[in-house]
């Protein structure tokens, strides 16, 4: 595997829960899936706890409470209408890796969320980090269009990992 995924753990729980090796699954099939090269482009990665994703979500969001996966896109790269597939970013011609951005997920949100919904804490983690990769390539969940159009993608990925539809 490339160096797509640059993963900086804080909460002891994701060194058990192989949360490197589930963010380059996910990584690669989600960059695989829309036809991107996952050799070219790169993405950070925290896997922290409820506390410090509380930290973030209050900092960035304005909302002061733990949330399982955020995401902040190096650009913003949205498409202009409602339901439309965003432009995707092209690899550097220098050669050069093009960071997409940054994740940060949370162990007892995400632990809490698979035990909750009956899934298996790997299936909902590649989920999570999927829909984490669509947002910082543009992909959003705001208007239905675009929620259709992001969940569909989700579910596509998802199968090619054997991972059941989760909606």
């Amino acid at each position: 595997m490339s160096d797509l995924v640059d993963t900086l753990i804080e909460a002891d729980q994701w060194e058990k829960a192989s949360l490197e090796e589930l963010a380059d699954l996910a990584a690669a099939a989600t960059l695989t899936h829309l036809g991107m090269d996952p050799e070219a482009f790169e993405i950070s990665l925290l896997g922290c706890d409820d506390a410090r994703i509380a930290v973030l979500n209050t900092e960035f969001r304005g909302k002061p409470v733990p949330t399982n996966v955020l995401s902040w896109p190096s650009e913003e790269r949205a498409a202009e209408d409602a339901g439309e597939a965003p432009e995707l970013p092209a690899p550097d011609k220098s050669g050069m890796l093009v960071e997409l951005g940054d994740i940060a997920i949370a162990y007892e949100t995400c632990a809490r969320e698979a035990a909750d919904a009956g899934r298996p804490m790997r299936h909902h983690v590649l989920h999570l980090l999927c829909h984490g990769v669509l947002h910082l390539l543009g992909y959003d969940h705001i208007d239905e269009k675009d929620a259709t159009l992001m969940e569909g993608t989700e579910v596509a990925i998802l199968a090619t990992l054997g991972v059941p539809d989760p909606y």
